[in-house]
């Protein structure tokens, strides 16, 4: 436990280095503040309200969710796994006292606290902005689930990257396949609605299951299996392609 403690903090040290890291936070925090001025300048000047203060952080939530956050998402699992072999930094990694079990794990856990500091960020920005332009209205616990509930797909998308990244030759060309298999998911969930829902990238939302006056525990379950099967599996594959890749 020990060695993988010593690697996760070695991988968030590394993380916190990264330019892109700070990019994507920033960028973050102007998303959810452009999106607030345009939706309090429709509410004050058109006269249409899209939505009221306590629902702001879900609705930059949803939006976000399909956009901005898996796209920082990937740049992180890229710039950690396709990066480092592009740099040939993964060699001092490899040559320290932490097996590869332990390095692939420690790489995952720091890509999932980069997603949780990235939803906390977005939350306290939206929450604050909402207080800001429409008074303390915000329904907290209503927020909280949904952020929280709204990082495990991204941990699923984040692992299918990982996956990417350990079989696709540079960062660039890393990218470009997790883009393309994101849109085909989207795309087929779209195509064939009857396996949408079997689909991962069409759960990205699957917090508002939770907040409606009737919740659905068995839908809320079968959706949480499916993501879980994603989890199992894909982090399986991210370790066999990562262990067996040759540096």
């Amino acid at each position: 436990m020990s060695t993988l403690r010593a690697a996760y903090l070695n991988e968030l040290y590394k993380l916190s280095k990264k330019k892109k890291i700070t990019v994507a936070l920033l960028l973050a925090v102007f998303a959810v503040a452009a999106a607030s001025l345009i939706i309090y300048g429709v509410n004050s000047f058109a006269g249409i309200r899209i939505t009221g203060s306590s629902e702001f952080s879900v609705l930059v939530l949803t939006v976000l969710s399909y956009t901005l956050l898996p796209l920082f998402t990937a740049f992180v699992c890229i710039a950690m796994f396709s990066g480092e072999f592009a740099d040939n930094t993964i060699k001092s990694t490899l040559t320290g006292p932490a097996p590869r079990i332990k390095v692939f794990t420690a790489k995952v856990l720091a890509i999932a606290t980069f997603i949780i500091a990235d939803l906390l960020l977005i939350m306290l920005v939206s929450v604050a902005a909402s207080v800001l332009l429409n008074g303390w209205t915000v329904r907290m616990l209503r927020v909280l689930i949904s952020y929280a509930a709204a990082f495990f797909p991204l941990l699923i998308f984040a692992l299918l990257v990982i996956a990417i990244s350990n079989t696709v030759k540079g960062p660039t060309g890393a990218f470009m396949l997790s883009v393309l298999v994101f849109l085909t998911f989207i795309g087929l969930g779209f195509a064939f609605p009857g396996v949408k829902s079997f689909m991962f990238t069409s759960n990205f939302d699957w917090y508002r299951l939770l907040l409606g006056s009737y919740i659905n525990f068995s839908k809320v379950l079968r959706v949480f299996l499916i993501l879980s099967g994603y989890g199992i599996m894909l982090f399986g594959l991210g370790y066999y392609l990562f262990d067996k890749k040759e540096f």
